[in-house]
């Protein structure tokens, strides 16, 4: 029987749709086909359009029965939950002041065009079509941060700076739309004629961005708040979004300082192994300079992950997983000139046309890259991290409505997040972090997720560091608290350290949900342990876990107790 049926599944189905025509450049990272064309009016007009929606959804769903199969339950919360996180961010005026280094429409509308089809024809002339009319979507987002000025309401200007930094690449010579060139022209798909309209479409992306970022620059910048921070009220109200609960800010603030003692004790014993009677920092040193510990280029590194996780899926396969087939291709590539330094994971299409793909985007003049946290890295962006548990949410469409299956990823980052960070736990447990250097490095990892919760909540609510911190005790919390830290505890190179901690000064609530969500995870493990005893089975736990999909971590504790 096909679950997915009913008048619930239906109104969900029809509000994804609707969603996908008011939002086009959400429909193409979402797989959602038939709108790659086009643009989304980000502008205030855009979002009243899409607030007048998104309340008659509310109230169709208010008017239905109340469910009684649990497929029906879960479809109808998730729905609640993202009509209530989507309209209570156009009633605050979120998209007004929604400027950033990371996750704005500023990056949203160069990113799109990553995962577009450019293996057709068809996948060709949407490219030409939306290049040809960027000025529309950057257009209507300027209007937005206008409209936001004139309620002075604006962005902080560290933000501002890095936009700015990233649209001067976007609008230069060394721009990611240059390289649409040699891409179409080793295509199947290569037209002369079509070619001709990709380099106007080029041309004029490049001259709308350079516009956009000078009007960003001169005019838009002389106003931008000083402040970091967004205060403990919008704090709180961001954080509950990502994560799917409400939390104690501060008793949460005070467990990141004791995980960061905690992972601190744990890495100067697994120092020693590598090299006893060094600290920590000289390990760390010798496995970042030792050529043997090291790849040479990101294509190597692209190449080294794309092995590691074929060997992850090969061994975890039936054994601690059902893997659906299609989620067993997990693709490696490298993200274009101006990204965020880092790596991050793009889900597949809800047909799996287009496969989960781990971007890495890495410091252009980088030629040694030291392996020794990429092995995690890859475990937490890739296989049995987020691709493992986003495949297995598109895949299951006879439980799970289609908005949940390929939307609601972007709006659980608890549940997403703490699944990827319990996942490089879970591979050192099952003995695949081979080596003590690569223990060390997800020790590392963890590390900086630790240093997250203090440094996100501490600097939006201008927190102090305790009498007992590792660095400055009792100091103000705030952005250059935040790089030392990163540097000195979370040993991030400096130039990483400054793009994070802008990004979680301009992603309020967001850096805490790897953290937190794993701190849930784990507890309901060590809860259903306990109540099941000699009965409690991993794989099951992990079934049941990843079977619910992406949901608030307050709603994953009642499914899985239940």
């Amino acid at each position: 029987m096909n679950n997915s049926s009913g008048p619930l599944f239906a109104l969900s189905d029809a509000l994804l749709e609707d969603v996908a025509i008011q939002r086009p450049t959400s429909a193409t990272f979402w797989g959602v086909r038939g709108h790659d064309h086009a643009w989304d009016d980000f502008g205030p007009e855009g979002a009243e359009s899409t607030a007048a929606m998104l309340s008659r959804y509310r109230r169709q769903l208010e008017a239905l029965p109340t469910p009684e199969r649990t497929e029906d339950r879960i479809a109808a919360r998730v729905m609640r939950d993202f009509l209530d996180v989507e309209l209570e961010r156009i009633e605050e005026g979120d998209h007004l002041v929604d400027l950033n280094n990371i996750a704005s429409p500023f990056q949203h509308i160069r990113m799109v065009l990553d995962v577009m089809d450019t293996s057709s024809r068809a996948g060709w002339e949407s490219m030409v079509a939306r290049l040809s009319t960027i000025d529309r979507a950057t257009s209507s987002y300027r209007r937005a941060l206008e409209a936001g000025l004139r309620r002075g309401k604006t962005a902080a200007l560290r933000q501002v700076d890095a936009a700015v930094a990233q649209g001067r690449v976007h609008a230069g010579e060394g721009s990611f739309f240059r390289t649409l060139t040699p891409a179409f022209a080793q295509s199947a798909a290569f037209d002369p004629a079509l070619a001709e309209a990709l380099e106007r479409g080029i041309e004029h992306a490049r001259r709308a961005y350079g516009e956009l970022t000078e009007w960003i620059e001169q005019t838009y910048r002389p106003a931008a708040r000083a402040e970091d921070g967004v205060g403990e009220e919008v704090y709180a109200r961001r954080a509950r979004n990502f994560l799917g609960i409400s939390i104690h800010l501060r008793e949460t603030f005070d467990w990141g300082f004791a995980q960061i003692r905690e992972i601190d004790a744990r890495m100067r014993e697994v120092a020693a192994q590598i090299q006893p009677g060094a600290s920590v920092d000289e390990v760390i040193r010798l496995l970042e300079t030792d050529p043997s510990r090291c790849v040479h280029s990101a294509e190597e590194l692209a190449r080294t992950v794309a092995a590691w996780q074929a060997h992850a899926v090969e061994a975890l396969a039936g054994v601690h997983f059902d893997i659906p087939a299609p989620a067993r291709r997990v693709d490696v590539k490298l993200a274009p000139p101006g990204s965020t330094i880092g790596a991050y994971y793009m889900p597949p299409s809800d047909d799996f046309s287009r496969p989960g793909t781990i971007w890495y985007s890495r410091g252009e003049q980088e030629k040694q890259i030291p392996l020794y946290m990429e092995l995690s890295t890859a475990y937490h962006e890739g296989f049995p991290g987020h691709h493992l548990q986003l495949s297995m949410q598109v895949s299951m469409q006879h439980r799970l409505s289609r908005l949940h299956r390929v939307v609601m990823s972007d709006y659980q980052t608890g549940y997403a997040e703490g699944w990827a960070l319990y996942a490089e736990r879970l591979m050192d447990e099952l003995g695949f972090l081979s080596k003590p250097e690569y223990v060390l490095g997800q020790l590392v990892c963890q590390m900086m997720r630790a240093c997250r919760v203090v440094l996100d909540i501490g600097a939006h609510l201008g927190l102090q560091a305790p009498l007992d911190a590792p660095i400055r005790p009792g100091a103000r919390i705030d952005y250059d608290y935040g790089v030392e830290m990163l540097t000195r505890v979370g040993r991030l190179p400096q130039a990483h350290a400054t793009s994070e901690m802008t990004r979680y000064l301009g992603w309020p609530g967001q850096a805490i949900a790897y953290k937190v969500g794993e701190r849930e995870i784990l507890g309901l493990r060590d809860e259903l342990r306990a109540r099941r005893g000699k009965s409690f089975d991993l794989k099951t736990f992990h079934a049941d876990l990843l079977g619910v999909g992406s949901v608030g971590l307050g709603a994953l504790r009642e499914l899985l107790l239940s």
